[in-house]
């Protein structure tokens, strides 16, 4: 059986492999230049991490619309929610 830890490692692994090959060499950090494209197109202010909470809002929905487990919609879900205390952590360093 996997321990929250085990879920937390296989996260962090997942967002530096998909920074690798769609970001920076850090981790994934797209979620800025999509949520300042969202706003732009709907008139709105989505924050970075306000885009981070709907997707994980998204993978918990995936996780629960059929019976079982679903490990993409889990690990997701974990690495998006660290990705979205990181964005708002900077929100409220920001001057």
């Amino acid at each position: 059986m996997t321990t929250a830890p085990d879920f937390l490692r296989r996260a962090a692994d997942i967002m530096a492999e998909r920074g690798k090959q769609y970001d920076k060499p850090e981790g994934e950090r797209s979620m800025g230049k999509c949520v300042a494209a969202f706003n732009i197109v709907t008139g709105r202010d989505l924050t970075e991490a306000e885009g981070w909470l709907l997707l994980q809002i998204l993978k918990d929905v995936r996780q629960w619309q059929r019976p079982g487990f679903h490990q993409d919609s889990a690990d997701d879900c974990i690495a998006y929610a660290a990705l979205k205390a990181e964005a708002k952590q900077r929100e409220r360093a920001a001057p």
